[in-house]
C-alpha cells in the first residue's frame, strides 16, 4: 500500500490491481462498517438461530433415544405377553388333551357298561326264549307221544294228570341220557 502510494506520488502509471488510495481508504472504511454492523447486529441472530438448531437436533436427538427406549421396553413386554399366550396356549391344549383323553376313556366306560347290559339282556332273553322254546317243545312232543301211544294201544290216553307225568318223565330221561352223553 506504501508502494502503491509511493508509486502515485512519483507519477508513475498505476497497476490495475491495485485500486488509488482514496478508494482503497473508502473501502476500508465501508469494510470495517459492514463488519461491525454484522458483528453487533448479525452475527448475534446467526449464533441464536445456530443455538436454537443445535438444541432443537440435540433436543430431536434426545426424544429419538427415549422414544427408541421406549420402543424397546414395548418390545420387551409385547415378547413377555407373547411369550405368555404361547405358554396359555400350550397349557390349553394340554387340558384339552386331558379333558379329551378322559371323555374317551369315559365314553369307553360307558360303552363297555352298554355292552355288557345289553350281552347280559341278550343272555336273559336267549334264556326265557329257550325256556319257553322247552315248554312248547315239551307239550307239543307230549301231545304227539299222547296221540302216539293212543293209536298204538287203540285207546285215547285224555287223562292229563298221567299225561303229563308220563310225558314229564319221558322228557327228564331224555336230558339225563343227553347230559350223560356230555
Amino acid at each position: 500500500m506504501i508502494a502503491n502510494l509511493v508509486q502515485l506520488a512519483a507519477g508513475e502509471e498505476q497497476s490495475p490491481l491495485v485500486p488509488p488510495g482514496p478508494e482503497l481508504l473508502v473501502g476500508t472504511i465501508a469494510f470495517a462498517i459492514v463488519f461491525f454492523f454484522l458483528a453487533k447486529k448479525l452475527l448475534p441472530n446467526i449464533n441464536r438461530v445456530l443455538e436454537e438448531r443445535r438444541e432443537a437436533i440435540e433436543g430431536g436427538m434426545e426424544k429419538a433415544e427415549a422414544a427408541q427406549v421406549e420402543a424397546q421396553s414395548v418390545l420387551e413386554q409385547y415378547r413377555a405377553q407373547l411369550a405368555e399366550a404361547r405358554h396359555e396356549a400350550a397349557r390349553l391344549r394340554q387340558e384339552a388333551t386331558e379333558q379329551g383323553a378322559a371323555i374317551i376313556a369315559e365314553m369307553r366306560a360307558e360303552g363297555q357298561r352298554q355292552r355288557e347290559e345289553i350281552v347280559a339282556a341278550g343272555h336273559a332273553q336267549i334264556e326265557a326264549d329257550r325256556k319257553a322254546a322247552a315248554s312248547a317243545l315239551r307239550q307239543d312232543v307230549g301231545q304227539l307221544a299222547t296221540d302216539l301211544a293212543g293209536k298204538l294201544v287203540g285207546e285215547s290216553l285224555e287223562d292229563h294228570a298221567r299225561q303229563s307225568r308220563v310225558i314229564d318223565r319221558f322228557l327228564d330221561e331224555l336230558e339225563e341220557k343227553a347230559e350223560a352223553a356230555r
